[in-house]
């Protein structure tokens, strides 16, 4: 029987452009989480290849039919017996671009949810640093919740994080957790990562389950790591600071509950006439 409590798993790791090396990386850490109770265990964004370049990305995904990471990823939650989020992984599509998906497996090794991340990382950071997601990946169209044994998990990848309104949708829609695995850069985990976690577990009354890339990778790419887990109540749970492991933390369900009653905004929504921009 379900109860109200469970233990969940980020991963923190460091990813290169060797997929079965990251393969290994992803599936040791899954085991030692696993062996120290975890129920559900959550992979970052491109936990299988951390690959720069259009043209690299784009020989290196892999059809979902096909996917190496997946097939074994799929191998593993039957292993462990345990649900598994993926992090992301790069499917090829028509047309030469590729998705940046996620998939939730339960313990049985069955897909029961797939995301494609919406919102592309386009920016200029200043100092040479700059990130052209568009130019490879496919934006995704659809919000996707997955009903999990203790709750439903609603779906979201990095760069999604600065868009509340996806948050607040699936808050509005019953979820409980919030994924938001990430490769978040250095330069603005720094300033914002912490933060902004912190307030989409506020404004949702949710869990936000964010595991995340660290340290170096290809083409001197850095990212932040400090994967996390924060409570309903916006408390961080646990830290994954600099270092490739995992954190873990008990979830209580009924803290969802409990937080939403204390602040019920979620009930106060109002509809209003938007500004028009001039």
């Amino acid at each position: 029987m379900i109860g109200d409590t469970f233990k969940v798993a980020c991963l923190q790791v460091n990813a290169g452009t060797d997929m079965a090396e990251n393969i290994d990386t992803a599936a040791r850490l899954s085991v030692e989480a696993r062996a120290a109770g975890a129920e559900l265990i959550m992979m970052p964004e491109n936990v299988a290849m951390m690959e720069w370049g259009r043209t690299n990305i784009v020989m290196k995904a892999q059809a979902e039919a096909e996917h190496q990471a997946l097939a074994a990823f799929r191998e593993l939650a039957k292993e462990l017996g345990c649900w598994l989020h993926t992090g992301t992984l790069h499917v090829s599509q028509e047309g030469g671009k590729v998705a940046n998906r996620s998939y939730v497996i339960d313990k049985n090794g069955l897909i029961l949810g797939r995301y494609d991340k919406i919102h592309m990382f386009d920016v200029d950071l200043g100092g040479g640093e700059a990130y052209r997601e568009s130019a490879t990946f496919t934006p995704g169209d659809r919000a996707s919740m997955v009903r999990l044994p203790w709750g439903r998990l609603g779906l979201s990848v990095c760069y999604d994080l600065r868009f509340p309104h996806l948050y607040r949708a699936y808050a509005n829609a019953g979820a409980d957790f919030l994924a938001i695995p990430a490769a978040f850069t250095r330069t603005t985990g720094k300033a914002h990562w912490h933060v902004l976690l912190r307030a989409r577990a506020i404004e949702t009354g949710c869990y936000v389950f964010a595991p995340a890339q660290c340290g170096s990778h290809a083409n001197n790419r850095e990212t932040y790591g400090h994967a996390l887990i924060v409570s309903p109540w916006g408390e961080i749970l646990a830290d994954g600071l600099e270092r490739p492991g995992f954190v873990m933390a008990e979830v209580d369900v009924r803290k969802v509950a409990e937080a939403r009653k204390m602040i019920p905004s979620l009930d106060h929504d109002r509809a209003f006439i938007a500004p028009v921009r001039d």
